[in-house]
């Protein structure tokens, strides 16, 4: 019922668009599926890749189920393929959306996709290998020496990924702040004015967040994110350099026209006496 509403012209507008996204989607979904696929073929390698933490402890993985060892493996294939094809998809999705784009906000798409892309890749960088060994070393003391430690493998490695995607989420916490800044939505002396309300909020976010209740994991990620907020007050501030400029030279030119009004008013007081 809404495109028999709509002209000739925007139906096909439309389609166009619809179409463009189609093709964009395929591609996407099809290198994800080859990327799998060749990483699967070296789903030993990721595996040892990821216990890394495990192996550095001393601790050593077991399967207690028949097909827990081939998910394990097909998930992980997965992972790895989505991140070896992520550049594939990111081109495709830029393809259909640069058409409704500006020079000028292509312009922050370029700039800051590779910060971003380096910001989540640091996130998870940092966990794995920061964080993830210390909140491994911190379960197996807690275990104590009654208690023989075995790690199921599809738990493992959902605790890992667990662990670390989050961290690569909540450092792009600075290029969120830059487009809300750029749209006028939160500025540099509201963050500022509202730190411990935020931080409390980055706290409740971090025991969400980790997979683990311990208030370890949560301090290790609600420490970095608290940095990062007051990163982002920074962020906010260089993001609207103009429009302050603008507000001061606003304030500062009002100030020569009160100065004229009340000059101009003691002269008539002046002529009146």
């Amino acid at each position: 019922m809404f495109l028999s509403d709509l002209s000739p012209d925007d139906k096909q507008t439309i389609i166009e668009h619809l179409e463009a996204l189609r093709k964009s989607l395929i591609i996407s979904v099809l290198a994800i599926i080859i990327a799998a696929f060749v990483c699967f073929a070296y789903n030993e390698q990721i595996l040892g890749f990821i216990i890394t933490p495990l192996k550095s402890l001393n601790e050593k993985l077991i399967v207690t189920g028949v097909t827990e060892a081939f998910f394990v493996k097909l998930k992980l294939a997965f992972f790895a393929g989505f991140s070896i094809a992520f550049p594939v998809v990111v081109l495709s999705l830029w393809g259909f959306i640069k058409p409704a784009l500006y020079p000028s906000e292509r312009k922050y798409v370029y700039i800051l996709f590779p910060v971003t892309l380096l910001l989540f890749c640091g996130g998870v960088i940092f966990a794995y290998f920061g964080i993830l060994p210390l909140v491994l070393n911190f379960f197996i003391y807690i275990a104590g020496s009654n208690l023989d430690t075995m790690f199921k493998v599809d738990q493992y490695v959902s605790f890992v990924l667990a662990f670390t995607i989050p961290f690569g989420l909540v450092f792009e916490l600075p290029v969120i702040v830059f487009f809300l800044a750029k749209m006028g939505m939160v500025t540099s002396e509201a963050m500022a004015r509202n730190r411990k309300y935020a931080l409390l909020v980055i706290f409740i976010l971090a025991a969400a967040l980790t997979p683990g209740p311990d208030p370890i994991s949560q301090m290790m990620m609600g420490i970095p994110v608290y940095i990062l907020y007051e990163i982002s007050v920074v962020v906010a501030r260089l993001a609207r350099p103009n429009e302050e400029r603008k507000a001061k030279g606003g304030r500062f030119k009002k100030r020569p026209d009160v100065q004229e009004t009340d000059r101009a008013k003691n002269d008539t007081e002046g002529t009146n006496d």
